[in-house]
C-alpha cells in the first residue's frame, strides 16, 4: 500500500505524467525532455529525481549527458494499462499531441547529427572494411553461429552504432548495448529508432567493468572490439561473468596478422588473435570453446569464436 501511495503522489503532477509518456516512446536526455516540454533543465531535473526515487524512471550518465529510460516494468505495466484505459475514454490530451510533435524535432536533430558524424568518418571506415570480407558475409556467419532460436537476453558489448542490436534485437527477449563512448551511443539511438527498435536499451559502460549483474545474459557479443582492448583476457572474463548457465559468448574479430600500420591509422591495440589464444582465455573464464569460423578477405581474415557457459549439472540423486 505504501508503494501504491508513493506512485500516486509521484504522478500527482502533469509534468511527470508527460515525462513518462515521452519515455514510452524513446530514451531521452534531460536536455531533450526540457526541449520538448518547453521547461528549464533544472526544473525537469527536479521532476526526474522524484520519478527516479519512485523507481519509475532509470537515470544513466553518459559523459556530460544524463539519459533517461523507463524504470521497473512490474511497477509501470499496471500503471500504463490504467492510463491507456482512461485515455481511451477521453478525447485525447492536447499536451500529449504537442509533446509528440516536438519529439519529432528531437528525432530529426539526432538524425542530422548522426549524418554529419558518419559523413566525416566514412573514409576511415571504408578503408578498414576494404581489407576484409564484406560485413554482410560476417553477419550471415554470425546468424548461422547463433542459430535460429530465440536469443533470450542479448548483450552487445562495445555496441558502437548499435548494428548488432539492429541485426539480432528482434530475436531477443531483451536487448542491451553497452559502449564507453557517449557519441557512439547517441548514434546508436538514431539507428535503432530508424529500425523500429527504440525499446532496445543502451548504456554507457566499460568492457572491463560492465554495469550488469552476473548470470543476466543468454547471449553476449564482442563484435570487432577485442583488437582495441589492452587486456582482452579480462574483457572475455567480464563478458563470461554475465552469462547464465547455458549462455553463449560470440567473439568476432581479426585473425592474427602483421599489418602493424593499423596501430597508427586505426588505433588497433592488438594485431588480431590466434585460435589457441582465444580458446585459452575462454577456458580461463569458465567457458567451453565451440566451433571457429574463418572468413578470408583480401588482406585480413575475420574469425568467429563461440564459447558456452556449461549448464548447471544435475545432482546424481535428483537425476536417478
Amino acid at each position: 500500500m505504501r508503494d501504491l501511495l508513493d506512485i500516486f503522489r509521484t504522478l500527482a503532477d502533469p509534468t511527470r505524467l508527460r515525462i513518462l509518456a515521452l519515455l514510452r516512446q524513446m530514451e531521452l536526455s534531460v536536455g531533450e525532455i526540457a526541449q520538448v516540454l518547453g521547461q528549464s533543465q533544472p526544473r525537469v531535473s527536479r521532476h526526474v529525481k522524484i520519478l527516479a526515487d519512485a523507481r519509475l524512471v532509470d537515470r544513466r550518465k553518459e559523459g556530460s549527458w544524463v539519459f533517461l529510460g523507463l524504470g521497473e516494468a512490474d511497477r509501470l505495466d499496471p500503471l500504463f494499462a490504467a492510463v491507456d484505459a482512461w485515455s481511451a475514454k477521453g478525447e485525447g490530451d492536447h499536451w500529449a499531441v504537442a509533446d509528440i510533435a516536438r519529439l519529432a524535432a528531437v528525432r530529426a536533430d539526432r538524425a542530422a547529427a548522426a549524418e554529419r558524424y558518419f559523413a566525416s568518418h566514412a573514409a576511415e571506415w571504408d578503408a578498414i572494411r576494404s581489407l576484409h570480407v564484406p560485413e554482410s558475409d560476417v553477419e550471415a556467419a554470425m546468424t548461422t553461429a547463433l542459430g535460429s532460436d530465440d536469443l533470450g537476453r542479448l548483450v552487445d558489448i562495445g555496441t558502437g552504432t548499435g548494428r548488432m542490436l539492429e541485426l539480432f534485437g528482434e530475436r531477443a527477449r531483451a536487448a542491451l548495448g553497452i559502449d564507453r563512448s557517449p557519441e557512439m551511443l547517441r548514434l546508436a539511438r538514431v539507428k535503432l529508432a530508424a529500425a523500429g527498435l527504440e525499446r532496445a536499451e543502451l548504456r554507457q559502460g566499460d568492457m572491463y567493468a560492465l554495469p550488469l549483474d552476473s548470470d543476466t545474459a543468454d547471449v553476449a557479443i564482442l563484435h570487432q572490439v577485442l583488437h582495441y582492448a589492452q587486456q582482452p583476457a579480462l574483457a572475455i572474463a567480464e563478458a563470461a561473468r554475465l552469462l547464465a548457465p547455458g549462455g553463449r559468448l560470440l567473439i568476432v574479430d581479426f585473425a592474427a596478422h602483421d599489418h602493424d600500420e593499423l596501430r597508427t591509422t586505426d588505433a588497433h591495440v592488438r594485431l588480431g588473435f590466434d585460435d589457441d589464444q582465444v580458446a585459452g582465455w575462454m577456458r580461463a573464464a569458465g567457458l567451453e570453446g565451440g566451433p571457429v569460423t574463418a572468413l578470408a578477405g583480401d588482406v585480413l581474415t575475420v574469425k568467429l569464436w563461440l564459447g558456452k557457459r556449461p549448464a548447471l549439472a544435475i545432482p546424481r540423486d535428483l537425476a536417478a
